[in-house]
């Protein structure tokens, strides 16, 4: 881009920006999007909703979401810095679409307002060990083993044999299981579609954490929307994430109700439960499909120890 010397644009990865939404499922804070400008084409992710505009009144609403036509005040962060500047000083250089990432399709528009400068004041800092080194001193390569799967399917109990089979072959784990996560790290987080997607993405954080200190990673989590697993793959270094989808029908999983939960879910006594009144989308390409029918625990998790063999004897 070129630019007079004396107007230079701003370069940030964090911005404030107004947003309106076309879309008619909402925009969700945490989930990723493409965000295009004039000039660019990045990832990016709305970190903070921090109102919601009333079109008419111009007063200012809480929310935590946006729905179709709505207009929201946000802080969003983008993969990398890109250039820009405030709308209200160049409107071609200072406006962005939001495009869905499955369906390309133009889902919002904003208008950026300033940049947030506490982007520009956190940088990465070199370490001397690096992921290489902590994976060569264990002897093994990271992974990311991500379960998803309907409630009662039987992720926990097959990722709990699965890390014992690892643990007995001599292999650095972590078991991150959903029901375990909400006791501390997501404590504050409920079941509504702005909480999963949180949920989902600080536990691949924390995932992508644990597979820098070259651990094999086993996680265990609903994780309902696809859009949520494929920003935890793209998290992970290349090869490192491989999704299994444990494929249990739901009227097995309602039969099993190890919880109670689906009793409580088809009598209305829990909203948003994920395959009766909140939706499951089922993996397109998962590099493991584990169907779960008359098959025992210890066996799908051999299935999937001897996966990971063969994925690592070929890197």
């Amino acid at each position: 881009m070129l630019v007079d010397p004396a107007s230079r644009p701003f370069v940030s990865d964090q911005f404030q920006a107004h947003l309106i939404w076309f879309d008619a499922n909402p925009m969700l804070p945490g989930r990723s999007y493409l965000l295009r400008t004039e000039t660019d084409s990045v990832s990016a992710t709305v970190t903070v909703l921090k109102h919601q505009l009333n079109v008419d009144s111009f007063v200012r609403e809480p929310a935590k979401l946006l729905q179709m036509n709505e207009v929201g005040v946000c802080n969003i962060m983008t993969q990398r810095p890109i250039v820009f500047d405030a709308y209200k000083e160049n409107r071609s250089t200072g406006n962005f679409i939001i495009v869905d990432r499955v369906s390309s399709a133009t889902v919002g528009a904003g208008m950026i307002d300033f940049p947030l400068r506490r982007a520009d004041n956190v940088h990465w800092q070199a370490l001397d060990v690096d992921k290489a080194a902590r994976s060569a001193l264990k002897n093994q390569k990271p992974a990311v083993l991500w379960l998803t799967g309907l409630s009662g399917s039987g992720k926990s109990t097959i990722a709990n044999a699965l890390e014992a089979l690892l643990h007995t072959c001599g292999k650095h784990t972590y078991l991150l299981d959903g029901d375990n996560v909400r006791h501390g790290l997501n404590r504050d987080l409920g079941f509504t579609a702005v909480d999963r997607v949180e949920n989902i993405r600080r536990v691949a954080e924390v995932a992508k954490l644990m597979a820098d200190a070259g651990l094999i990673v086993i996680c265990s989590f609903i994780s309902p929307f696809r859009d949520e697993r494929r920003m935890a793959r793209e998290l992970m270094g290349e090869g490192e994430f491989i999704e299994i989808f444990v494929d249990t029908p739901l009227d097995e999983c309602a039969r099993r109700d190890p919880k109670g939960l689906y009793k409580k879910a088809f009598a209305g006594n829990i909203a948003n439960f994920t395959g009766v009144s909140s939706p499951y989308e089922a993996p397109e390409n998962p590099e493991l499909h584990l169907k779960t029918m008359g098959q025992e625990p210890a066996r799908l998790a051999l299935q999937i120890e001897e996966f990971l063999r063969s994925r690592m004897e070929e890197k």
